[in-house]
């Protein structure tokens, strides 16, 4: 099946590196091209993309509100987002507006493919540890108190104390199989946990659980 990929950059050059990588691959197929938030969304709304790779960094409507938006109106999108640097303020913000994960500009091409291909099959892109050093720089910044999810407590109120379990350990990194052996459980019993909390709680991916974790103070960065 062909990955069909939007490209959301305002620089030329850069979506002319992105596109160039990409056509090398037969199972990858850029369908078209935007220069800011604006003309992102309307591309998918006519394009139907499977996955989108955005800036955040636009002029006008910036990659945040139009990964929101993208992700309300077309719900086959994926969205990948680019940053500048490891730990960018804008991705924190991209990944609660629904974003599948973030990636670094200056990836490397085999590094771009992987992430595109993960996104498209419903993962969250890169490894939670990335993720993970993104939040732990940016979480001091959530203000204390009720955040804006609602009570803490309420907000994670519907999972059980062994998906709290399951869930902390995937805000601090761990991947399925390190989160097994810590719970001494099987790693299919920690996916059927994981799928359960995403949908108790109303989230797109592991990037998004992590997300609520940090906000709610589930976890607190190391």
């Amino acid at each position: 099946m062909t990955v069909r990929v939007l490209l959301a950059d305002d620089e030329t050059l850069l979506r002319l590196a992105f596109s160039t990588v990409l056509e090398t691959q037969p199972d990858l197929e850029v369908v078209g091209e935007a220069r800011d938030g604006a003309e992102a969304l309307r591309a998918a709304r006519r394009l139907r993309p499977d996955v989108v790779l955005m800036d955040v960094r636009m002029p006008g409507t910036d990659g945040i509100e139009a990964t929101r938006r993208i992700v309300r109106e077309v719900s086959s999108a994926k969205v990948l987002v680019l940053t500048t640097f490891d730990l960018d303020e804008y991705a924190f913000a991209a990944l609660k507006a629904g974003a599948s994960g973030f990636l670094l500009k200056n990836a490397r091409p085999e590094e771009l493919l992987a992430a595109i291909r993960a996104v498209a099959a419903g993962e969250a892109v890169l490894s939670p540890r990335i993720t993970r050093r993104l939040l732990d720089g940016f979480v001091s910044r959530i203000p204390d108190g009720t955040p804006s999810g609602g009570d803490p407590a309420e907000r994670l109120s519907p999972l059980t104390p062994r998906e709290r379990e399951v869930l902390v350990q995937v805000a601090r990194g761990r991947s399925n199989a390190e989160i097994a052996a810590a719970l001494f459980l099987a790693e299919a019993t920690v996916k059927t946990h994981f799928g359960r909390i995403l949908q108790k709680l109303d989230l797109r991916d592991r990037a998004q659980a992590v997300a609520l974790a940090y906000e709610t103070r589930l976890v607190a960065p190391p």
